[in-house]
């Protein structure tokens, strides 16, 4: 297990020890019944450390300290951040892909070298930068389809400059232009597709996506534990309401009563 491996499969041990964090989390009061239900069903559905990591990140582990999946995957950084992940040199992946009758994937967390060579050949490749590194401020990436296809996934922010062509085929233009972020690296893509397509498409992170899941649970939890404060509220004023007309009409009943024993002359 290595610390920048978030696509390695889980084990059923690893699926467990984050069970039972969420578990502890329940019994302390952490978590609600609705959110330990949703998050151990993703639990046991999850196949890799980058998956499992992001259900128990908000908790302690038991004992207090951080919980083994996290520390197994390198921390993806918040969408629209760029900080460390031009790195400017150092180790890089191979710079070929190539895939005949076959297919490839560069995705999860890798290093981009400053120029790839993609083929494809009666085959088909992805390259997914969304949560790569970047040996440069500025890479190139050479893709060449040839009855085949090629997908090239970016985050947003990342600045995209399609210099390719289509034979008989399709070369994705869509996405060139668009403004870098602040500190995001510039990807430059050229080759050709001769009956057969390179695809350039911008998609947020998994981690964001999960994120914003997320997110929407917990306001979804405020709203409802705001209903349920304003139903106590409502609730309390009633009875308030209702004590206090009790004691309005004892004391009318007794001056009432008070009146009758004590007739005026």
């Amino acid at each position: 297990m290595t610390d920048n491996a978030p696509e390695l499969r889980a084990s059923d041990a690893d699926r467990e020890r984050v069970a039972e964090i969420l578990r502890d989390a329940l019994a302390e009061g952490r978590l609600d019944m609705e959110e330990f239900e949703e998050r151990l069903e993703a639990t046991y559905t999850a196949r890799t450390y980058g998956e499992l990591a992001p259900i128990t990140r908000d908790l302690p582990a038991p004992g207090g300290v951080p919980q083994a999946p996290v520390n197994l995957v390198k921390e993806p950084l918040p969408e629209g951040s760029w900080t460390g992940q031009v790195i400017g040199g150092g180790d890089a992946s191979p710079s070929w892909a190539v895939a005949v009758m076959a297919g490839f994937q560069r995705k999860g967390r890798w290093t981009v070298p400053r120029r790839m060579n993609c083929v494809a050949f009666w085959g088909g490749g992805e390259i997914d930068l969304r949560e790569a590194d970047f040996s440069a401020g500025e890479v190139q990436i050479n893709c060449v389809a040839i009855m085949g296809g090629l997908q090239v996934i970016v985050p947003p922010g990342v600045e995209i400059v399609s210099k390719g062509i289509g034979i008989m085929g399709d070369f994705s233009h869509r996405e060139s232009g668009v403004p870098a972020g602040p500190g995001a690296p510039r990807v430059v893509i050229t080759g050709f597709a001769f009956w057969g397509g390179v695809d350039i498409e911008r998609k947020r992170t998994k981690a964001a996506l999960r994120q914003e899941k997320l997110d929407r649970r917990e306001e979804r939890r405020r709203l409802k534990e705001e209903r349920r404060g304003d139903r106590r509220e409502e609730r309390e004023g009633r009875r308030m309401l209702e004590g206090h007309r009790d004691s309005v009409h004892d004391l009318l009943g007794e001056s009432h009563r008070r009146g009758e024993r004590h007739p005026r002359e």
